[in-house]
């Protein structure tokens, strides 16, 4: 499991002209990508790490600030671009084995307390950020 995160002031997801996720104020914008061969065991380390993460301001996690999380998934995390000019997408997990790891990582998010924001799994999203430093991490579990 790869997550891309990017500290933010604001962001969103819009899905046909409709905002199905939305942070309005500073948090954690997670881009989530699910490799082939993951698991249910990567579930609750993906979690832990994103909620535990110091990267806020003043070094604070979401965990001890409350600020919120907006995850989106994201297959093209795992594409390989070493050969050639054309991605490819075989070490990104399929649909149905993706969507059932994304929201249980969500879903152990809101376990612990974190509010979560998500886009829509499958969907064209179009995802608006504004990125606050930049600051911006790759997590891997």
């Amino acid at each position: 499991m790869r997550a891309v995160v990017a500290r933010v002031t604001e962001a969103s997801v819009t899905v046909d002209g409709e905002v199905v996720g939305a942070l309005d104020e500073p948090g954690l914008l997670v881009l989530l990508g699910v490799h082939v061969d993951d698991t249910s065991a990567q579930v609750d380390t993906m979690a832990r790490k994103l909620h535990e993460l110091r990267i806020l301001r003043d070094e604070e996690s979401c965990a001890t600030t409350g600020a919120p999380l907006l995850v989106v998934s994201q297959f093209t995390l795992y594409g390989e671009t070493r050969k050639g000019r054309r991605p490819t997408w075989t070490a990104a997990a399929r649909p149905e084995h993706a969507e059932p790891l994304v929201d249980a990582v969500v879903q152990r998010l809101r376990e612990r307390g974190a509010r979560v924001e998500t886009g829509r799994f499958g969907a064209m999203m179009s995802v608006h950020s504004v990125n606050d430093g930049p600051f911006t991490v790759l997590v891997e579990v």
